[in-house]
């Protein structure tokens, strides 16, 4: 029942999070539209906005129902990553993300004239960055490595710390190649919030983090062995 609670404030939080986010990096349309911020049935919803959100709803749960947070968040880590990464995979057919134009045979090109790439600058049969691509590759390798230190990297919750340090990195990066809107100083809103997340969970991770050595790993014991066959033991509790 505590982790359904969880996961029920996790996804609310995620849900008014994501939406937040699209909402301020869109705020000269919502300015002149507000009914439309809690129109999230009509789309809009940004993915740092569903991390951040997601991660502090269930931790105030967690906080009020005294669970504990640290391992409750490393658990979700991997989940995240992957999770993250089987939806990009609908941003494939949805053609989403603007990018920069790109002319090499690796690009990727949106010629379905109803697909969401319609809107771009570089839209319909232009040649761009598969930005899609290089962020779900970025998301197998950052969960390659979460994985490797599940159980390994303490104290509890640097595993996931580290996951949202290594996805800011990758994010940051990636960005650089879409075409968002410009905040400043050249750099978009999930820029800034990637900058702002690295702030926070690289000290933590250079001041806390610190990785068990295999010789230090805890370990299930080993069952104990049966006194032979039942006969026998029969026998020998007799005797």
């Amino acid at each position: 029942d505590d982790i359904y609670s969880i996961a029920i404030w996790g996804i609310i939080g995620g849900i008014l999070g994501a939406r937040f986010v699209h909402v301020i990096d869109n705020w000269g349309f919502y300015w002149g539209n507000p009914g439309q911020i809690i129109a999230i049935w009509s789309g809009g919803i940004g993915l740092w906005g569903g991390l951040l959100g997601g991660f502090f709803g269930a931790a105030i749960y967690a906080r009020i129902f005294k669970h504990p947070i640290g391992i409750i968040a490393d658990l979700t880590a991997p989940a995240l990553l992957f999770v993250q990464t089987i939806g990009r995979l609908g941003d494939f057919v949805n053609g989403e993300h603007c990018a920069k134009a790109w002319d090499n045979a690796l690009a990727f090109v949106w010629t379905n004239p109803a697909s969401d790439a319609r809107v771009c600058a570089n839209g319909i049969d232009v040649s761009v960055h598969p930005v899609i691509a290089y962020e779900i590759i970025w998301n197998m390798f950052a969960l390659v490595i979460i994985w490797k230190l599940r159980d390994r990297l303490k104290p509890d919750g640097m595993l996931f710390a580290l996951y949202f340090a290594l996805y800011s990195v990758g994010r940051f990066g990636v960005t650089f190649l879409r075409q968002d809107k410009i905040w400043a100083i050249g750099l978009q809103e999930a820029q800034f919030i990637a900058l702002i997340v690295l702030a926070i969970t690289v000290p933590l991770l250079l001041a806390k983090a610190r990785r068990v050595p295999d010789d230090e790993m805890v370990t299930e014991p080993p069952a104990p062995r049966a006194r032979g066959t039942r006969a026998e033991r029969r026998r020998s509790d007799r005797g």
